[in-house]
């Protein structure tokens, strides 16, 4: 009998067990929230007592913006937790290899994929057959981001003289998946590059460095960190991070968005709520406040 009350109680309180990781928190109106988040299905959970229904986010390792092995996982992991659970949304995070993410949000096996950048009306989908990726998702407002640009092989010349006429022709590597500007992506979607695609920052850093490619696009500061916070010994990390600089020119800065799938039902109701928290956090500074922390070392 005791052992089929235990059983009951594990079945019906499956959290109970489930190892604590990083809290969230935030401000509203001068008090203080504090978001208690547990592991949970190859993620984590947040708010599971929201009054709202659970939404699925997926996500990257995205240093320094977010990432599992960074300090409280990054401001945007911080700041996406507090946004969501503000109005009142239980929210389950995953991190997933990037094109990965994108499937799960375009196919409605997840509710949102962030951070993510602009996406341009015209860009295709690459895992819906004669779709756009607008016609499967919908953007929020935008929250900060960061700069982009090409990065060259250390003594290169510069390609890139601020206009992308430049570079056409050349070999670009890319991440797969990533927007990046809808000016460069609409002219590789148009094949004036010749394009080489990596699975992630690192692999594509390595790709210039290995001369397969002429130049790389990316977050400078994301295809630094991510070299840094990665497994390679430290010399393959100082022979990758003293062969690689910028282009003088940057391309822009790019802002940061919330997808939203939708094939959710309920999907125009979560950008609503969305919008809410993002001019409510921007309003009152803490979106600022939340970044502010985030730039600091946890000690």
């Amino acid at each position: 009998m005791r052992i089929a009350l235990i059983l009951v109680m594990v079945l019906l309180t499956p959290l109970v067990f489930a190892q604590s990781v990083t809290n969230v928190g935030y401000f509203k109106d001068a008090s203080y929230h504090l978001v208690q988040g547990v592991e949970y299905e190859n993620g984590y959970l947040y708010n599971p007592k929201g009054k709202k229904q659970l939404l699925r986010v997926v996500t990257l390792d995205w240093p320094p913006y977010i990432g599992q092995a960074l300090c409280n996982k990054g401001w945007v992991f911080q700041f996406a937790v507090a946004v969501l659970a503000e109005q009142g949304y239980k929210v389950h995070v995953e991190f997933l290899p990037w094109a990965r993410a994108v499937r799960a949000a375009e196919t409605g096996k997840a509710d949102i994929l962030m951070p993510e950048y602009y996406i341009e009306d015209s860009a295709p989908s690459d895992y819906v057959s004669g779709k756009t990726r607008r016609e499967m998702l919908a953007l929020s407002n935008s929250f900060p981001g960061g700069e982009i640009g090409f990065l060259k092989r250390k003594g290169d010349k510069d390609r890139f003289d601020g206009n992308l006429l430049s570079l056409k022709g050349q070999k670009i590597g890319v991440v797969r998946g990533y927007q990046n500007t809808p000016e460069f992506d609409a002219m590789m979607d148009n094949g004036e590059f010749v394009i080489i695609e990596a699975v992630d920052d690192l692999q594509l850093v390595k790709l210039l460095v290995g001369k397969r490619v002429d130049l790389i696009i990316g977050d400078p500061k994301v295809l630094r960190f991510t070299v840094n916070y990665s497994q390679l010994s430290k010399p393959e990390k100082v022979k990758l991070l003293s062969n690689i600089e910028n282009e003088s020119k940057l391309l822009k800065y790019n802002y940061l968005y919330f997808a939203l799938s939708k094939s959710k039902p309920q999907w125009r109701q979560v950008l609503d709520d969305i919008n809410k928290s993002l001019y409510q956090f921007s309003n009152s500074g803490e979106t600022d406040r939340i970044i502010e922390m985030g730039n600091l070392e946890c000690f």
